[in-house]
């Protein structure tokens, strides 16, 4: 997976903004990552103590853009453009304020095209990267609300890799049934990213209509909703778990369909049933994981855990910068 999203950057090569610089864990995958020539960072913090940070722990980080909120050369252009992108809701001196934030400036750097992408959150909580993109980024026209799905990946019987795509399973926690559907067809257009063929099994404890129920109803429709918008994607629902991945289940629960028994895209019918899901698989099953990836942002902005280390910061790092359009 990872070598399809390298040879994907190494064509377009992009920069991605590290909003904590001087963490040594974002250091370590800086210096990774500039020795593949492929992704540049930029490094949001006082330039002197950057340097002394990776100088300290011994990584190389020339070819870094190291940039500092208090000596960026356009931030008066910056906070007028923040001023405008609030419309009315901050002054000139709280954006200005604001901008001192590392956050609220890494992501002004990819708004205003400085960088392709940001990834932060390694001290930073999740509502403290999200709420910045929701209010500078935006999200892209046809998109409504962010979403967010998980990949994940394990080697195959066969020596090759088997990925996943788990959508939503960290940020919507009872998605309606229209956002639902927006959650399936983000979440089949990221899987595409990560060279997976989506077939989108819409999840429920009924396989076409074995149960009753609102929530079977509302995935049944939510499905019958994203076929009619996406005749291209593959999708069927509502299904069970077994239903889905399951080819000897398929067969007699569900025959005919070209999802069910094969499916690699899961969408669920909310936060509860995700997270768990997408934690079965990892602990049980030897996935690796990788997200929450967010959809639906007018660029690609992703949050790291405060326990992640410098392995899971190159990984998604590499992630969040392949899915910057070509």
């Amino acid at each position: 997976m990872f070598e399809f999203l390298i040879n994907k950057l190494k064509a377009h090569p992009r920069k991605i903004v590290f909003t904590e610089g001087t963490d040594p864990r974002i250091l370590e995958a800086s210096a990774r990552l500039l020795s593949g020539t492929f992704l540049t960072p930029v490094l949001v913090g006082k330039v002197s103590e950057v340097q002394a940070a990776a100088e300290e722990i011994g990584f190389n980080i020339r070819g870094a853009e190291i940039i500092d909120p208090e000596t960026f050369e356009d931030m008066d252009k910056m906070v007028a453009t923040m001023v405008e992108l609030r419309k009315g809701k901050m002054t000139e001196e709280q954006c200005r304020e604001m901008l001192k934030q590392a956050n609220y400036f890494g992501t002004m750097l990819v708004k205003m095209g400085y960088a392709d992408a940001l990834l932060g959150g390694a001290t930073y909580s999740t509502a403290d990267t999200v709420r910045p993109a929701l209010q500078l980024i935006k999200t892209k026209p046809g998109s409504k609300i962010v979403s967010s799905c998980f990949i994940l990946v394990r080697p195959s019987a066969t020596g090759d890799r088997e990925v996943l795509a788990m959508g939503d399973c960290a940020i919507n926690i009872k998605p309606t049934e229209d956002e639902l559907v927006e959650i399936a067809l983000e979440t089949a257009d990221t899987a595409k990213v990560f060279g997976i063929d989506p077939k989108v099994a819409f999840l429920s404890y009924s396989t076409l209509g074995s149960g009753k129920g609102e929530d079977v109803d509302k995935m049944r429709n939510a499905c019958a909703k994203a076929k009619a918008l996406r005749p291209d994607l593959e999708m069927d629902g509502e299904l069970q778990f077994d239903a889905a991945v399951s080819p000897r289940v398929a067969h007699t629960k569900c025959p005919g369909s070209s999802v069910a028994g094969h499916a690699n895209t899961f969408i669920f019918p909310d936060i509860n049933a995700g997270n768990i899901g997408y934690k079965i698989c990892q602990r049980m099953g030897s996935f690796d994981a990788y997200g929450p990836i967010l959809q639906g942002l007018n660029a690609p902005i992703n949050d790291l855990s405060r326990g992640c280390n410098a392995q899971e910061v190159y990984s998604m790092a590499i992630i969040t910068a392949g899915l910057c359009a070509d």
